[in-house]
């Protein structure tokens, strides 16, 4: 995951989706709550009743998928030797 992030925060996204698909998602949600918190703290609005509108069941088991899959990704890439970017 820290690599993932240091790739983000570098500008080489596909280095960092590379590495770990998770970690390059975990990134984006980082940059987003950023901008997310600019906004509630400059227009004093709450930002999370947005997110109530979106039923748990449609982001939940997506998530969880994605979080397996990442996983996955990532031991072929460990076991096959190829866990590096060059």
């Amino acid at each position: 995951m820290t690599t993932a992030f240091a790739h983000f925060v570098r500008g080489n996204i596909l280095a960092s989706a590379y590495v770990q698909p998770l970690g390059a998602i975990a990134a984006l949600a980082v940059a987003l709550t950023f901008w997310a918190a600019l906004y509630t703290a400059f227009t004093a609005r709450p930002a999370h009743r947005l997110l109530r509108l979106i039923p748990t069941r449609y982001y939940l088991v997506p998530l969880m998928s994605l979080v397996v899959l990442a996983w996955m990704w990532k031991m072929a890439i460990h076991l096959l030797g190829r866990d590096g970017w060059n």
